[in-house]
């Protein structure tokens, strides 16, 4: 009886494989059974950090004269100082965003030298890891770093030499040189440590369009809800996992206003958001004009930059559980290719869910 049940299993287990590997086969969102979180501290994700990094300083040499109990004047014995340490950003995988980076980075100094020939410690690297991808410019906006792929660093400053104790000026001539050197300053530099790409989809759209709300309800993220403008400044991200086991990453983005593109409410800023996303849903808010709305988030990402009004997008008109908005939509789908979904109600979600799946697919 045992045989027959592995065996029902065995052939169950390999059906299910064979319709995964078909085609034919759409992978489906899987609903996470574990409850958000409830702390106060809402994490949004930040894509965009400016850093002054500084190089630790070089330790002093050290002017000594050796004193034997046979021999007062024994000569020089001064050690040199360590080296500064240095500030390195190395991409890694297990670094997501820039919300761990500090404003100020800042390497310790090197030890100074000693007496009996005693040089001092070198001081230890401080290694800032960031996402792979991520790229630098300096205070011009040159990019100066490309962080590509796992393990790649970036010097960000280097640390000062140490300095050389007395021992090292001792010549044929000078036989108890009193003269030592300082330890070199390290490097100061400012850059600018962007993200290339954030998400896999970013929503772009009105304010109150319901985008954290929409969030909110296909994943674990817990966007800021509010029935005030401008509630969403920094972009929240959440992951959808599917069946297959790929997972999702979908960007709440800040709402966008006419004239966005002449840094209208903070426009630049949002559309470098949008800029890292690699596809776009554009959430229309059905209890206004939805036509209008597509029309001047479209010109508005067009000014901004033609290839990113070029990207994979979908056009979803939101808050269809409300009778004037069901009509607006009714009215709508027949000139554009949109779906309507409720955030607030969860209607039509799964469809969503299957264009952003073809939508990752597609880009990958």
């Amino acid at each position: 009886m045992r045989l027959i049940n592995l065996f029902k299993s065995l052939k169950l287990s390999s059906q299910v494989q064979i319709v995964r590997c078909s085609s034919e086969y759409v992978p489906k969102a899987l609903r996470s059974l574990k409850a958000k979180s409830t702390r106060n501290t809402v994490q949004f994700y930040v894509d965009a950090f400016r850093v002054r990094a500084v190089g630790g300083s070089g330790g002093d040499g050290c002017i000594s004269f050796l004193s034997a109990w046979c021999k007062d004047h024994a000569g020089p014995d001064g050690g040199d100082g360590g080296n500064g340490g240095h500030v390195i950003f190395q991409a890694t995988y297990a670094a997501k965003s820039l919300n761990h980076c500090k404003s100020l980075v800042q390497a310790r100094p090197g030890e100074r030298g000693y007496n009996k020939e005693c040089n001092g410690k070198n001081a230890q690297h401080v290694i800032v890891p960031v996402p792979i991808g991520t790229i630098i410019r300096d205070e011009t906006g040159r990019v100066v770093g490309d962080l590509s792929s796992e393990g790649v660093m970036f010097v960000a400053a280097r640390g000062g030499a140490g300095g050389r104790g007395n021992k090292f000026f001792l010549t044929d001539t000078e036989q108890a040189p009193s003269v030592a050197e300082l330890g070199a300053a390290g490097e100061a530099n400012v850059y600018t440590l962007e993200v290339r790409s954030m998400a896999h989809v970013g929503m772009v759209g009105y304010p109150n369009a319901g985008k954290s709300t929409l969030l909110r309800a296909l994943t674990r993220a817990r966007p800021t809800v509010a029935p005030y403008p401008f509630t969403t400044l920094r972009p929240h991200i959440g992951m959808v996992p599917y069946d297959d086991y790929e997972q999702v990453a979908i960007a709440d983005l800040p709402g966008l206003i006419p004239g966005s593109h002449k840094n209208y409410g903070l426009g630049i800023q949002f559309l470098q958001h949008a800029e890292r996303c690699r596809g776009l849903i554009y959430l229309l808010d059905g209890a206004q004009d939805p036509e209008d709305q597509y029309e001047v988030l479209r010109y508005e990402l067009s000014q901004y930059s033609e290839a990113l009004a070029l990207r994979p997008s979908t056009l979803v008109v939101n808050k269809i559980d409300l009778p004037e908005a069901r009509k607006v939509f009714e009215r709508v789908k027949e000139k554009l290719p949109v779906i309507g979904v409720s955030a607030k109600t969860g209607l039509n979600l799964d469809i969503l869910l299957q264009l952003v799946r073809k939508m990752y697919d597609g880009n990958s």
